[in-house]
């Protein structure tokens, strides 16, 4: 029997904390990184900001994919929100220390937002996904700590949850995978509105490409 072939996914994004996260699930990806803008257009909201930005790096990656086989590409955008505030990726240890001290006891949101379009037939999805973070208290000692492991420098928010940083947090109130930058959860949903199976992208388990023993023959009876 012949076995349908897998279309094929493209990530839109060079995080490989997304690409882990994907690949967890059993998903085989193609890396293509965009290069967009980043910056907020003046009076734009955290979910406005992060679902444009999604959908930017999505219709790059489109536009550069020409025709050829059926293929989904998938963008995200992160943003964490404090009040009305959002804070990116910090500039330098200082910027990150006073991001630290201002989530420190404080509850703060994270938004992913999501950009998926399938080649074969030009649909379109967008989602977006939040997360409530409630941080434990976080004196000087607690931040040089955090400081010194290197997590910060590169993360919105300047800390990363999968890591070091789950230290830093007392509760959250959602999908934890959407705080590391992908909410997995959502991703059958949006993909049944392409006309996808999540399993027609997916590899089967290891397990279950072990052909099974066969049984151990039985030895013929000796004489009674």
């Amino acid at each position: 029997m012949q076995l349908m072939q897998k279309i094929a996914l493209i990530l839109a994004s060079a995080s490989p904390r997304r690409k882990e996260l994907l690949s967890r699930l059993g998903l085989q990806v193609e890396i293509r990184p965009p290069v967009v803008d980043e910056g907020a257009v003046p009076g734009e909201g955290p979910a406005a900001l992060a679902t444009r930005l999604a959908a930017a790096k999505c219709r790059q990656v489109v536009d550069s994919c020409g025709t050829g086989p059926d293929r989904v590409i998938l963008a995200a955008d992160t943003v964490v929100v404090h009040g009305k505030t959002i804070l990116g990726k910090p500039r330098d240890q200082a910027d990150a220390r006073d991001m630290l001290k201002l989530l420190s006891a404080e509850t703060h949101q994270v938004m992913t937002a999501v950009s998926l379009h399938r080649t074969g037939t030009g649909g379109q999805v967008d989602g977006l996904g939040t997360t409530e973070v409630r941080f434990r208290v976080l004196d000087r000692r607690w931040i040089d700590w955090y400081l010194a492991t290197g997590e910060p420098h590169d993360k919105a928010g300047a800390y990363g949850i999968q890591g070091a940083g789950a230290m830093l947090v007392d509760s959250i109130r959602g999908s934890w995978a959407n705080v590391v930058g992908l909410p997995v959860e959502l991703l059958p949903g949006w993909l049944e509105q392409l006309g996808l199976n999540i399993l027609d992208l997916v590899n089967p388990p290891d397990g279950r490409r072990r052909r099974r023993p066969s049984a151990r023959p039985v030895p013929p009876a000796g004489p009674a």
